[in-house]
């Protein structure tokens, strides 16, 4: 198009096309400035844009070629295609339009059918309307009837009981299982809720069911209360599965704790017969049942030990007591507090039964479960108490009685674990073991009594006299009995309580040594102190309770004191220094007392003599104490002294030649010098006596 515009342009011209740029043609600026403004708007066209895509996909479908021809008839074939279109949908819309019309007919034919109908239904309810309000009323009524109905239902369910449960509950014939106790539970309910009916303005009802109510229960109850007695007669509470019935039964009984306690009653009579029979039938051997034969040898088998007898019968009660005490706590502790909820109720129901004490205290299963053993083995404990007092009087051994006592309390304090200290079995072993004591400390006196006459006689040896000896023996017995009883106290108690022991075992004979010791002269009263001291200190040193170290040392101090001084004596006396020691304290004393040196040479030639052998001596002079180590020390010490007196002597003697030497006014060589006749050095006496 281009090339032909131009071209007609050039032959309008005459064949030249002269285009002068200072007259240009208006029509050409004019497509210049259409065809700019085309390719500008071209250019300024996103190819992103959905609409340029859609049309160019569209192009892409219909496969057309990029010709003159088909750019010019383009627009043609697109609007052509747009007309044939909304073509079609004009006739789909009449068709659409005649359905229409058709459907607005069949509604106003609906319409005119309702407003028919509308006039019929009228009719007929002002017809049926005195008909509808009587069936209302007689629905009414019957509504009423129903609810009437059910609540007498309802009420015969929960107040009344069949004839067949109320047989079930009352008839001795029928056995008291599940069924029983599911029928009387729902008796008591109908009881309690007796209550709601009594709040009503008509109480009649109410007291006629409550007034029912309570015969069935005490009908059942009593019921139950024999039923239970007649379980406790073949009851074997050493069977480890007790009926879980009899539980049961025991705690909805605590609910009448009149019935309880008369059960209670029962069964204590009963299991204290059976527990007797069982005692004397472990005592002797004959079983109480042939099928049920005593298992292991008769207890009195071993009453010609008097100690193991009575062990052997302390430990059966200890055994049936906890055996009796486990299988009562599963009969009526089981079930926790339920016994004493239940007797709690039961005093709230009988308020006639009701005591101070159980308005200040409530009910305390362990203690009436320990009452309830005490009262259970009184035979046993009745028994075994007259057979150990009968074996304690027959037998005067002041050892035996003592271990009687403290066996029979250390059971004391396994009873008391086992079932308090309020426990009436105790107060049946508390005078047992008072009756042992009492006749272990009226042997041990009159055993004191018959030794009247050794406790004035020392031994030839001086050692402890045979009456200390054994009684340190049997101290020694009764510490290890004492020892083996007392497991549970402390320190100070077991001191305490072994005290009394002592006063009674070891001070009479304590007493009777110092008795001699008095009657003996020094050094042999005080050896044999000292060895009945150290026998009696060595002894009880063996247990800590009986240990008299601190009483007993000041003692052993004093004696050993005037030990010393009795063999410092002996070594003065032995070897001639005492008249020296006694009389001399001055130089002046000794140049007057001693002016002939003979006296002085034959003094030192007798400690000369008795050196050599002066320790041996002093050993063989003490030969009587046993206690060698206390000997030595004793030598030791008194040759101490010995050895100071005769430094002092020394001293003197050589003050004493410087005193003469100071007098004379002759020749001094023709003098006896009192160190020349008493040569001897305290260095000398140290190393002869060390």
């Amino acid at each position: 198009m281009a090339d032909s515009y131009f071209t007609s342009s050039s032959g309008a011209n005459g064949g030249t096309s002269v285009l002068s740029p200072t007259a240009p043609s208006t029509g050409a600026a004019a497509r210049s400035s259409a065809l700019q403004n085309r390719i500008t708007s071209v250019l300024s066209a996103s190819y992103a844009d959905l609409e340029i895509r859609d049309a160019l996909s569209m192009l892409d479908e219909r496969g057309l070629q990029n010709t003159a021809e088909t750019r010019r008839n383009l627009r043609l074939d697109v609007q052509e295609e747009l007309i044939q279109c909304n073509g079609e949908i004009v006739q789909d819309f009449g068709q659409v339009a005649a359905q229409l019309k058709r459907i607005g007919a069949a509604i106003a034919s609906l319409n005119s059918s309702c407003v028919e109908m509308r006039k019929h239904i009228d009719a007929s309810t002002r017809e049926t309307g005195p008909m509808l309000e009587e069936a209302n009323t007689i629905l009414t009524d019957k509504r009423q009837v129903e609810t009437k109905q059910q609540l007498l239902d309802a009420f015969k369910t929960h107040f009344v009981i069949s004839d067949a449960d109320l047989s079930t509950l009352t008839s001795t014939a029928e056995p008291v299982n599940d069924d029983f106790f599911r029928i009387l539970t729902r008796v008591k309910k109908i009881h309690e809720d007796c209550q709601v009916l009594l709040g009503t303005e008509n109480q009649r009802l109410g007291l006629e069911i409550l007034e029912q109510s309570s015969r069935q229960l005490n009908a059942a109850f009593q019921k139950l209360y024999r039923w239970v007695q007649r379980e406790f007669k073949s009851l074997d509470l050493e069977n480890p599965q007790i009926s879980a019935a009899i539980r049961r039964a025991l705690r909805v009984l605590a609910e009448r704790p009149t019935l309880f306690q008369n059960c209670l009653d029962f069964f204590a009579e009963a299991r204290e017969h059976i527990l007797s029979n069982n005692f004397y039938a472990a005592l002797t051997g004959a079983p109480l049942d042939p099928d049920h034969p005593v298992m292991g040898k008769a207890i009195e088998l071993s009453a010609h030990d008097p100690l193991r007898y009575i062990s052997d019968m302390l430990a059966w009660a200890h055994s049936a007591t906890v055996s009796e005490r486990e299988a009562l706590e599963v009969l009526f502790i089981s079930e926790g507090d339920e016994i004493a909820k239940s007797i709690a109720a039961g005093i709230e129901s009988e308020p006639w039964s009701r005591t101070d004490d159980d308005e200040m205290q409530p009910f305390d299963g362990r203690k009436a479960l320990n009452e309830l053993v005490d009262r259970d083995l009184a035979g046993v404990f009745r028994q075994l108490k007259q057979r150990s007092e009968q074996v304690v009087q027959s037998h005067e051994d002041a050892t035996l009685a003592y271990k009687i006592g403290n066996l029979v309390n250390f059971y004391i304090s396994l009873f008391s674990n086992l079932l308090g200290e309020s426990s009436s079995l105790l107060e049946t072993l508390r005078p047992l073991a008072d009756t042992a004591m009492r006749a272990f400390r009226s042997t041990m006196r009159d055993h004191v009594a018959s030794l009247h006459t050794d406790l004035s006689i020392a031994t030839d040896d001086l050692a402890p006299p045979d009456f200390l000896i054994n009684a340190l023996e049997t101290l020694q017995v009764l510490m290890k009995s004492y020892d083996t009883s007392v497991v549970n106290m402390n320190r100070t108690q077991r001191i305490e309580g072994f005290q009394p022991i002592l006063q009674e075992a070891l001070d009479p004979f304590l007493a009777g040594c110092e008795n001699i010791t008095k009657r003996l002269r020094s050094p042999n009263s005080h050896i044999f102190a000292l060895n009945c001291l150290f026998a009696t200190k060595e002894t009880l040193s063996l247990y800590s309770f009986a240990d008299r170290s601190e009483e007993l040392q000041p003692r052993i101090d004093g004696h050993e004191v005037e030990l010393i001084e009795a063999v410092h004596t002996w070594f003065l006396h032995e070897s001639g220094m005492r008249p020296l020691v006694e009389n001399i304290t001055t130089a002046e004393s000794l140049s007057s007392s001693y002016k002939d040196p003979s006296q002085l040479i034959s003094i030192a030639q007798q400690l000369d003599r008795f050196l050599p052998t002066a320790t041996e001596d002093a050993r063989a002079f003490l030969s009587q104490l046993e206690n060698k180590i206390l000997g030595r020390r004793v030598i030791e010490q008194a040759a101490e002294r010995f050895c100071e007196d005769f430094e002092e002597l020394e001293a003197l003697i050589v003050q004493a030649d410087e005193v003469r030497q100071q007098q004379v006014n002759g020749d001094v060589e023709e003098e006896v010098w009192l160190r020349e006749c008493f040569p001897r050095t305290g260095d000398e006496i140290r190393v002869l006596l060390s």
